[in-house]
């Protein structure tokens, strides 16, 4: 899986944004706002990682049980997906 290259995400203050460039702000109404991990999933996303690397990278940056890191990066996914930003 991989974010579509017109997706591009940028800290603001204290908030993660993820912003259309180029063509999509054509067809992208609006930003995604994500939380530390969100942007942490994202970034990796970027580059193409699947969901079993994106629930192994979860677990080795962040103190959580293997099923929460499985079921938070599947609900992730399910969210970029509706959100039209991955390839």
């Amino acid at each position: 899986m991989k974010i579509k290259k017109d997706f591009i995400l940028r800290k603001v203050a204290d908030t993660y944004v993820v912003v259309p460039v180029g063509r999509q702000t054509l067809d992208f109404n609006g930003i995604i706002n994500l939380n530390e991990t969100g942007a942490f999933l994202f970034g990796l996303l970027q580059n193409g990682a699947d969901e079993d690397e994106l629930t192994a990278r979860l677990l080795d940056e962040y103190e959580v049980t293997p099923e929460r890191a499985k079921a938070d990066v599947a609900a992730f996914i399910t969210k970029v997906k509706d959100a039209d930003v991955l390839e």
